[in-house]
């Protein structure tokens, strides 16, 4: 399998390529539109095929690259069956599968840090993509689009940590250097999840009072838009 992780330092995020190897399809993970040369020379470089890119949620810090990879290569544009965005050709729910010429995502409602977050699991359990629902200890923000903590927390630890232990866990973003974690890391070591009730996790969330993402009011209109407005 090819698997590329791909960082943007301006937003902090993580993009994922997908690929079953040289000269097959490929899917992109959370791209970010300012990559989008790079995407295309990496995607060339390694003898793929765009076929799918996919947001897991509605980002409010950077701009997607659906639109612009649509354009450039034709690819399908996926996102949850409750986004809003206007141009995504492909709407998937709970439980239903993308395979692009050997491998298998399948999709996780997984509300919490916005109303329409979805994670995707990997093949049979071997990671998971989870937006910005689970982060390498942390969890993503619920005070805006839809976020709700009490969602998050039914997200995570019912439906997130059902998985596997060994279930590979790489976010949307991550501001502190790490790249990948797993599912019973997090069980274990997450300081907003471990030893906590859902009373203690929806208090320290309802109590975080972070400021607005810098991009955030141009970031969501062009997204709801595929980044294209």
């Amino acid at each position: 399998m090819l698997f590329r992780q791909l960082f943007d330092a301006q937003s902090s995020t993580y993009t994922y390529l997908l690929a079953s190897g040289p000269g097959r399809e490929a899917l992109l993970i959370d791209p970010v539109r300012e990559q989008i040369p790079a995407y295309l020379q990496l995607i060339a470089e390694l003898d793929l095929r765009l076929v799918r890119a996919l947001d897991t949620h509605t980002h409010a810090d950077h701009v997607t690259a659906l639109g612009g990879l649509r354009d450039a290569t034709g690819c399908a544009t996926i996102m949850g069956a409750q986004s809003q965005a206007e141009c995504v050709s492909e709407r998937v729910r709970d439980g239903e599968c993308l395979r692009i010429d050997g491998l298998t995502l399948r999709a996780l409602y997984t509300p919490g840090h916005t109303d329409e977050s979805y994670s995707f699991v990997l093949g049979d359990n071997a990671a998971v993509f989870t937006g910005d629902v689970l982060l390498i200890r942390g969890t993503g923000r619920t005070d805006f689009q839809g976020g709700d903590p009490a969602r998050s927390w039914d997200s995570i630890t019912r439906v997130l940590f059902a998985l596997p232990d060994s279930c590979a866990v790489y976010p949307a973003h991550d501001y502190k250097g790490w790249t990948v974690s797993s599912i019973g890391e997090e069980r274990r070591h997450n300081p907003r999840l471990a030893g906590r009730s859902e009373a203690e996790y929806i208090a320290l969330m309802q109590a975080l009072d972070l400021p607005d993402p810098k991009l955030m009011d141009v970031a969501i209109p062009a997204n709801l838009a595929c980044g294209q407005n």
